[in-house]
């Protein structure tokens, strides 16, 4: 003879179809949520530069420091300025990994590939000391629709013996874009690698013995 189900028993089975039914809802709701897109500033390709951005006739070694951003631009979420001058935060849209390492990769990668420098912290040097380089970022604007926009200062001087201020520069730079956000992305790659030719240019005359001067930087391409 079958023992009958105890109450206890009997509440554990009357409850599995509705938990089956909880399971089923909670994954419904995950696959309806829309995907998140990660986004990067390095570039995808690098080509060395000819012209006015040429390499310096020497190698320079630089020393690249962490990049500063706004507080309120650095999120792993992308935060846009909309037509109306607020912010909003887009959940589904985030940077690879925190925007002023994004900011620094990209920056050493055209001024290594695209310029020729060398970077002091990884590879052997010349005899010659490295330039240090600070990069302040004071505004990282994303306008859907209308312009990627990065404005900010920087600070190059000697380093060693000598801590001599080579630049001292404020920029600002624009670069347009449709409303996606890819397209957004690659605006903002875009002006990282016109800050690249501004700042070799500055270090090549530098290296020239020349006045260094600030580059006209607000001007879009």
């Amino acid at each position: 003879m079958r023992p009958r189900p105890t109450p206890d028993r009997r509440a554990r089975c009357a409850s599995l179809p509705l938990a089956l039914l909880a399971v089923a809802l909670a994954l419904g709701a995950c696959t309806a949520m829309p995907p998140t897109h990660f986004h990067s500033l390095m570039p995808d390709e690098v080509a060395p530069r000819t012209g006015a951005a040429a390499r310096p006739a020497a190698t320079l070694a630089i020393v690249l420091e962490p990049v500063r951003v706004p507080a309120q631009a650095d999120q792993p979420q992308w935060v846009v300025r909309l037509a109306d001058g607020s912010l909003a935060v887009l959940e589904q849209e985030r940077w690879a990994s925190a925007l002023p390492d994004e900011f620094r990769a990209a920056l050493l990668e055209e001024l290594i590939v695209g310029h020729g420098a060398i970077d002091a912290r990884t590879q052997p040097a010349p005899a010659t000391p490295p330039w240090r380089i600070a990069i302040d970022v004071r505004r990282f604007d994303s306008v859907p629709g209308r312009e990627a926009r990065i404005e900010g200062s920087w600070l190059i001087q000697g380093s060693g013996a000598s801590r001599a201020v080579a630049s001292r520069c404020e920029w600002l730079l624009r670069e347009p874009a449709t409303a996606s956000m890819t397209a957004l992305a690659a605006a903002h790659r875009r002006a990282i690698a016109r800050l690249a030719d501004a700042v070799a240019l500055v270090l090549a005359r530098v290296a020239r013995g020349e006045a260094p001067g600030c580059p006209a930087l607000d001007e879009r391409r």
